[in-house]
């Protein structure tokens, strides 16, 4: 039977690297798509619409929302952020695995809507450390900064909803780890139901054959 892919949600504190860690996955090994998310803040130095996200206005989003687009959507620190569908549905029916980078409450939607979906959490391995990511990337004032330690604070009280913490100190090591979660999931029962169907069908004919 054709493995079909399953939803993988890269959630992690704003600084622990997350982005890093799924591109450099995706180049990696060639059976992950990685989705591309919608969002309503403005694109950073070096960002492109289409390729770090899909950049629109607060209208465009909230039309999308209504039109039932999005997978999942929320919003973190004033801007939207969601999943297009259509491109993650083609992405699964093809047999791949799509990587969804989102924050905690896109997370927690996800997972009441994909029980299958394996949740990831990734975590720089001290607090000191996240906060000289953040002040290193120089892209955001101290206000933002601090805002999403904040956010960060609120965060940890929700990890233990995820199926595994990664910690992301070394990042070939981390990388490896991730997919070897990844692989390791296709094989629960939950993301299996297909398989599943398939040898009972089999079964019942088998002993249906035998009497």
């Amino acid at each position: 039977m054709k493995r079909k892919g399953i939803l993988v949600v890269v959630s992690g504190f704003s600084g622990a690297g997350k982005g890093t860690l799924m591109k450099q996955l995706v180049r990696t090994y060639e059976e992950y798509a990685l989705s591309v998310s919608m969002t309503t803040r403005a694109p950073r130095p070096g960002e492109t619409d289409g390729r770090e996200y899909f950049f629109v206005s607060r209208e465009e989003f909230e039309r999308k929302i209504a039109d039932g687009g999005l997978i999942e959507h929320a919003s973190y620190c004033g801007n939207y952020y969601g999943t297009p569908a259509e491109y993650v549905d083609k992405q699964l029916a093809a047999g791949r695995d799509v990587i969804l980078e989102i924050e905690i409450q896109g997370a927690l939607t996800i997972k009441e809507r994909f029980p299958s979906a394996l949740l990831l959490f990734v975590t720089p391995p001290s607090i000191k450390e996240l906060r000289r990511r953040l002040s290193g990337r120089g892209t955001e004032t101290q206000e933002v900064i601090d805002a999403r330690l904040r956010r960060a604070a609120e965060e940890a009280e929700g990890i233990e909803a995820y199926d595994y913490l990664v910690v992301n100190d070394d990042l070939d090591a981390c990388v490896g780890q991730m997919h070897m979660l990844i692989q390791g999931a296709h094989s629960a029962p939950v993301r299996q139901e297909a398989f599943i169907d398939h040898i009972r069908s089999e079964l019942e004919e088998l002993v249906k054959g035998e009497n």
